[in-house]
């Protein structure tokens, strides 16, 4: 499994303003439904359902939101560098600008871990992150994501 698997190229954005969690969800279930044709609608209830368990900010202003989906096949992820950053209720009280968030299926059990873990360590670089918030081009982040991931995979 690799990044390049998991996200689609349609599927990295930047977004200048994001104004709330909640209007950042919307954003990652349009994104999703129009990169994967996942429901937008389901998307969102899933993504607020599984944040409402404890935040999904992990620190240094990177955020891992993810939810398990009916109708999925495969795990599928978006990205979105956000220009302004965002109160996200991080771990480190830190605002987020980096959200990478997954969409596994609902019994995916272990591809998702796996997915989840390997997207983890690549936004656990913190020169991974520095070229992502250096960049505002989506096909640029998207060819960091998915060098940085293959690298740290040799």
């Amino acid at each position: 499994m690799d990044l390049s698997t998991l996200l689609r190229p349609d599927a990295v954005k930047v977004l200048a303003t994001v104004t709330s969690k909640k209007r950042l969800f919307q954003d990652l279930g349009d994104i999703a439904h129009s990169a994967y044709g996942l429901d937008a609608i389901q998307t969102v209830d899933a993504l607020q359902e599984r944040e409402a368990l404890g935040p999904t900010g992990v620190g240094h202003g990177v955020a891992l939101p993810h939810a398990r989906l009916h109708g999925l096949t495969e795990v599928v992820g978006v990205f979105l560098r956000l220009e302004k950053a965002l109160d996200f209720d991080a771990v480190d009280r830190l605002p987020v600008d980096l959200i990478f968030a997954l969409f596994a299926p609902k019994d995916s059990g272990v591809d998702h871990l796996k997915a989840l873990a390997l997207v983890s360590r690549t936004m656990r670089n913190a020169e991974v992150c520095a070229k992502l918030r250096a960049n505002t081009d989506p096909a640029a982040l998207h060819a960091v994501l998915t060098a940085a991931a293959g690298a740290q995979a040799a």
